[in-house]
């Protein structure tokens, strides 16, 4: 657990390696807590511990917000909740519906990536009452003690995505300002955008990243990982990952439309491959103009990101050709 701003603590998931998926948990001045974020069930005995160590009890917690459901935000959420007998979870409209229903969340990770994967990630996903979801508007602010948590919509990494801006910390952006690895920042900041695994829209996504910054905030708080401050190069670094992956889309719906069967999985495969290789090429090359020394280890710790985000825009391509 690291302090990243007054009363604001950065709490390591250990999500597949340390420091790839963090939760924040936020005090206000009358001792009440929440927690932004959720991670999966395997991850909330940490949280609790947080709060020991800081002298609060589940008791303290008024607020469990993911930004939206993706399992590695939301998949802890029922678990946690179930701990904190007097939280609500506040959630996108779009979101609370698979709070307080995951099934459909478990069966299509599972079809992903099979059972016993599945259950190593994601431990148990606990269905949240439907009495204890709020669901946030828009624009919406709530006042909480010192401090007032506003929520913004950031379609573009998934449409039931919003933001959390807190004005004396910063926004809470989850997946909408990127992937900011600390690792990977010794020779300067090195961001990219994520079109992960379904929703992809660079249109929508350029938009929330101007939202953001149009908050006129100092800091983000990235759910991947970690504060930053140095916004604009941030900004302009993720706007050109942006453009380079909906070259990508753009390169593979060209692919589909002009194929035989639109729908062969040897085509969608062989895209996915190609894809996942244009990505990790591009990031291999900026992180050596950096100084980093070893291709083969930045290959091996960013392989699974270029999958994941290869498949985010294959799948995106091959959906908007069945759309029409």
């Amino acid at each position: 657990m690291e302090e990243v701003g007054p009363d604001l603590y950065c709490i390591d998931c250990d999500y597949v390696q340390p420091r790839l998926a963090c939760v924040y948990l936020m005090i206000n001045d009358a001792g009440r807590a929440a927690f932004l974020e959720t991670n999966t069930s395997r991850a909330v005995s940490r949280f609790l511990e947080a709060l020991k160590v800081l002298g609060y009890s589940t008791d303290d917690v008024d607020w469990i917000i993911p930004t939206h459901v993706h399992l590695d935000h939301a998949g802890g959420a029922g678990a946690l909740l179930r701990e904190c007998s007097r939280a609500t979870v506040l959630a996108h409209p779009r979101a609370a519906k698979h709070l307080i229903n995951p099934d459909r969340l478990i069966q299509s990770s599972i079809q992903v990536y099979g059972q016993e994967t599945f259950e190593k990630l994601y431990g148990e996903i606990v269905p949240c009452p439907e009495s204890r979801v709020r669901i946030m508007a828009d624009g919406e602010s709530l006042h909480w003690g010192n401090r007032t948590l506003e929520f913004l919509y950031t379609r573009g990494h998934a449409n039931h995505h919003f933001c959390i801006y807190e004005k004396t910390s910063g926004v809470f952006t989850g997946d909408s300002f990127g992937i900011a690895y600390p690792d990977l920042q010794s020779g300067g900041p090195f961001l990219f955008a994520s079109s992960t695994p379904t929703d992809f829209d660079p249109p929508a996504a350029h938009e929330s990243l101007d939202r953001i910054r149009n908050t006129g905030t100092g800091s983000v708080f990235l759910t991947h990982f970690g504060r930053l401050d140095s916004l604009e190069e941030a900004g302009r670094q993720l706007h050109e990952s942006l453009q380079f992956l909906t070259g990508l889309y753009d390169d593979a719906r060209a692919r589909f439309k002009s194929a035989e069967d639109k729908a062969a999985p040897e085509l969608k495969q062989s895209l996915e491959e190609e894809v996942r290789t244009r990505i990790l090429d591009s990031w291999v090359d900026q992180l050596l103009s950096r100084g980093f020394p070893d291709a083969s280890a930045i290959q091996e710790r960013l392989g699974m990101d270029a999958a994941l985000n290869a498949g985010g825009i294959v799948f995106a391509a091959q959906r908007s050709l069945k759309k029409g």
